[in-house]
């Protein structure tokens, strides 16, 4: 008798970070600057308005129902009735998220039903975010093209106009097959069909991701969701064994599977994104969700309540640790918030202050000593409001001229790490300019834009000038512009993205047809000289 759980699910990729290559990092580094081109300011040419009729109803069908779970609907809804009616959890007020976990129901169904069993209200809408097992993405996430989705249970609306929004962003795209077989998504819908009733359905499958596409993917989510939207990443923990290539221990194998599951759970708990990730890298450990798990962390707020609801594992269900996977089911409870800072969020003008001190003794001691200072040796003190996530631009000018500026678009790191990273680039790695010698530091002044976070606009019109930085993309390539870059110029508009696309090395046209834009705002604060 086969006792493996999942010898009938399809091969194991394990997710790895993917290196962003050298030149796309510099195209963005570089792209946020002060650039002058000259372009003409071409009218935009209205098209006439035309009808539209509905779109033929298409019907993505269950390709898993009578593998992973039955295709006769009395038999699915008995199973499923059976799970829930175990079930002794207790409700929790607000839960806004859920991580369930993916293999067959005799496996993990009761984990994924005492978890589910939490949740006291309605929605609207359900994102569900699974990893990509069987076709191989880089950098990408997959979303439907169709309009219905169909389980044994009946067929549930799938919110394509929240898909459409989504795919305005270059890292979403409609990719068939990874939506076709890929159980993580479909296994989690009959349940949550029977817990909540009606809802709009977006179901994703996510490639392989770099942390820089976990943060920009959650960006683009974070900001098209509400309150009455539920996200649910799909992910088992680890999978240990010959079967899946990995046997960290030998010994105690129970204790240590917990010990491995719960040190990922520690950062999960603290909502660390980047810290689950890399524990996954360091540990090897097999958890095949980790890119919808580090998204979905990425897009969290304080406060949010985090709670382990049920762990699990198959070698403790069969009593052979032999080949074992685990199960952990958590909710995230709390209310969603915007990616762009309330007023009591900004910064107070001593910690611009301190960021701009900061920014240039991190200036001056690398230039002597060719080495990155710690903030203590600057005699520098690092508040709570600068130790968080959040990119930033840091531009030099001489004498009323651009001497350099280099930047972060998307939060990689704490606001005074960006600060620091980005005072030394754009003094000595700025491609346009010589590098800063420290005579020249007394005649510099610097200023620095602190970012929020981008999300994608549904056109054009939408970009508020003297407001909005821009991200425009169009096919491999993208450029941005500071919100102050416009002003600065004396552009409207038209002129602004214009110029925009010829920084991208493209027409300066190109922006009208087949152009998606993300905008975002910028505290800006800099010497007075």
């Amino acid at each position: 008798m086969n006792r493996d759980p999942k010898k009938q699910q399809n091969k194991f990729f394990l997710p790895a970070m993917v290196v962003i290559t050298f030149g796309f990092l510099i195209g963005f580094f570089y792209s946020g600057c002060r650039q002058k081109a000259s372009a003409q300011n071409q009218e935009q040419t209205e098209k006439p308005k035309q009808e539209t009729a509905e779109p033929p109803k298409t019907v993505f069908k269950s390709s898993i129902a009578g593998t992973w779970y039955p295709s006769d609907p009395n038999t699915l809804k008995k199973q499923i009735e059976n799970l829930f009616q175990k079930t002794q959890t207790k409700s929790i007020n607000n839960v806004k998220a859920l991580i369930l976990p993916h293999a067959g129901y005799q496996y993990s169904g009761q984990t994924a039903a005492d978890t589910i069993t939490t949740i006291s209200k309605k929605y609207k809408r359900v994102i569900i975010i699974g990893p990509s097992h069987g076709t191989p993405m880089q950098d990408m996430l997959s979303v439907l093209s169709a309009n219905f989705y169909q389980s044994p249970l009946g067929q549930i609306p799938i919110d394509t106009e929240f898909i459409s929004r989504l795919t305005e962003s270059p890292l979403f795209k409609n990719i068939p097959n990874a939506q076709k077989n890929e159980h993580s998504v479909q296994i989690e819908i009959p349940l949550l069909q029977y817990k909540l009733g009606n809802f709009k359905l977006v179901p994703i499958v996510a490639g392989q991701c770099s942390l820089e596409t976990i943060n920009k993917a959650a960006s683009v989510i974070k900001n098209l969701i509400d309150e009455d939207t539920l996200v649910v990443a799909s992910s088992d923990f680890t999978h240990f064994g010959p079967s899946y290539g990995y046997i960290p221990f030998k010994e105690n194998i129970p204790e240590k599977l917990k010990q491995l599951d719960m040190g990922a759970y520690k950062y999960i708990e603290q909502l660390d994104s980047k810290g689950f990730f890399e524990y996954r890298e360091k540990t090897g450990a097999t958890i095949c969700g980790c890119i919808p798990v580090a998204i979905l962390l990425a897009m969290m707020n304080k406060p949010t309540e985090v709670h382990l609801i049920k762990y699990a594992t198959s070698g403790q269900m069969l009593g052979d640790y032999s080949n074992s996977v685990s199960y952990l089911g958590i909710v995230f409870a709390g209310k969603w918030q915007t990616n762009t800072p309330v007023e009591a969020d900004r910064l107070s003008e001593k910690e611009k202050q301190e960021l701009l001190k900061l920014a240039r003794q991190t200036i001056i001691y690398y230039l002597k000593n060719k080495k990155v200072p710690e903030p203590q040796e600057l005699g520098i003190t690092i508040d709570e409001k600068m130790k968080e996530q959040r990119a930033a631009f840091v531009t030099l000018k001489e004498r009323s001229m651009l001497r350099g500026c280099i930047g972060d678009i998307f939060p990689r790191q704490p606001l005074y790490k960006s600060v620091i990273s980005n005072a030394i680039n754009a003094s000595t790695k700025d491609p346009r300019f010589l590098p800063v010698n420290i005579v020249e530091c007394n005649d510099i002044t610097i200023e620095i834009s602190a970012l929020t976070v981008p999300h994608p606009v549904s056109s054009p019109d939408k970009i508020r000038i003297g407001t909005d930085g821009i991200i425009l993309s169009k096919g491999e390539r993208s450029a941005v512009f500071l919100p102050q870059v416009a002003p600065e110029q004396g552009w409207g508009l038209q002129e602004t993205l214009s110029n925009l696309s010829m920084k991208a090395g493209l027409p300066a046209n190109a922006w009208k047809e087949n152009a998606t834009f993300q905008v975002f705002e910028a505290e800006v604060f800099g010497e007075e000289k």
